[in-house]
């Protein structure tokens, strides 16, 4: 009875316009796509370079981004934590404990995600599409684009792997942001916050919101890719 009770202010909460609520959900959307709009474009031409270029160490980075998958975030925050401190060598931005410390903390955690992900998608394309795009006279630029735009979806699975990684995560985001009402408090971090204060309300509401969003984005990819397929059938 406990539970179904913290249910029901659970969606109360949702559907009473709970300012302090709907502050944490917009903090963390706000957080989460500048630092996948900062992380993205990097990403995923590291990644094409990386499926595509041969270099020496080639094989030390892509080992290094595929161990940085496993990473605890709360490692990622520590490390970061160091260096924004005030004896450390970013001390000086005094992002710690605020929103562009949080971003800095998702973007480190975003970047191998979708490394990783561009890296396969694109190894795993037809290697005559770039030969084709070579052959026409196409420049390097040109390619690359060819190339990603036929493993759109691959890519955009590695941004929703991504975007779901910095949203849920939380131990970057309680060190760097420490947590703070209206400015560095996010979901992940409210919901830890207000279960140990036995506040198991919110923390259901913020947790259907979480899996809201899941739900969403991931109905838009198969939504994205059933068309694709659709397409190539009806050619």
């Amino acid at each position: 009875m406990h539970l179904l009770t913290a249910i029901n202010d659970a969606f109360a909460l949702l559907f009473s316009g709970d300012a302090a609520l709907w502050q944490i959900i917009w903090v963390s959307l706000k957080t989460s796509f500048i630092a996948l709009l900062i992380a993205a474009p990097i990403a995923v031409l590291a990644g094409y370079a990386l499926a595509t270029r041969s270099f020496k160490g080639r094989r030390i980075v892509i080992w290094l981004a595929q161990v940085s998958l496993s990473l605890p975030t709360v490692l990622i925050g520590l490390l970061l934590y160091l260096m924004l401190s005030r004896q450390g060598p970013f001390g000086s931005l005094q992002w710690l404990f605020s929103q562009s410390g949080v971003i800095a903390g998702q973007v480190l955690i975003a970047l191998p995600v979708l490394i990783a992900f561009t890296l396969a998608a694109v190894q795993a394309a037809d290697i005559r599409i770039a030969e084709t795009a070579l052959s026409l006279g196409a420049s390097a630029w040109r390619v690359m684009t060819t190339v990603l735009y036929e493993v759109r979806f691959g890519v955009m699975a590695a941004v929703i792997t991504g975007f779901g990684r910095v949203i849920s995560e939380v131990g970057c985001a309680i060190m760097v942001g420490g947590n703070i009402a209206g400015e560095t408090r996010t979901i992940t971090t409210a919901i830890a916050l207000e279960t140990s204060k036995g506040d198991f309300a919110q923390g259901i509401a913020l947790g259907l919101v979480l899996i809201t969003f899941a739900l969403a984005i991931n109905a838009l990819l198969m939504l994205a890719q059933g068309d694709a397929r659709g397409v190539r059938s009806a050619s």
